[in-house]
């Protein structure tokens, strides 16, 4: 289930504030995609998006060990996206890798996640 949330600021502002609450909480932008500028480069045209994907070591290693199809969803990450003036946030949420990849006993874990996912969309909403 994918979850998103209205941010309050302007596109620019949204994504400097939550990759600012991402460092503050102890966590590592890996990577900042600009989506739009990536579609500019094929000659198409998309609304300003950016895809910041981060995470905390500490966290997804356990669930990788436990199942190393998991690095297909970790890092975590958060899609913003300009729509008409509306700037949006959204994720996945985490707790579902349980059924998929057979996570039992690592629930705290992704409720952890989901936790902090939460919270930090939060701080622009």
């Amino acid at each position: 289930m994918s979850h998103m949330k209205i941010s309050r600021y302007s596109y620019v502002e949204t994504i400097a504030r939550i990759s600012a609450a991402i460092v503050a909480a102890g966590s590592t932008i890996f990577a900042t995609i600009d989506q739009a500028a990536a579609a500019e480069t094929a000659g198409l045209t998309l609304r300003p998006t950016t895809l910041l994907i981060f995470g905390n070591p500490k966290a997804g290693t356990a669930l990788m060990d436990a199942n190393p199809l998991v690095g297909l969803e970790l890092p975590l990450k958060f899609i913003i996206w300009d729509d008409a003036r509306v700037v949006r946030v959204g994720y996945a949420a985490m707790s579902e890798l349980t059924a998929r990849y057979g996570l039992t006993g690592k629930e705290a874990i992704l409720a952890t996640m989901d936790g902090a996912l939460e919270r930090l969309s939060n701080s622009i909403a």
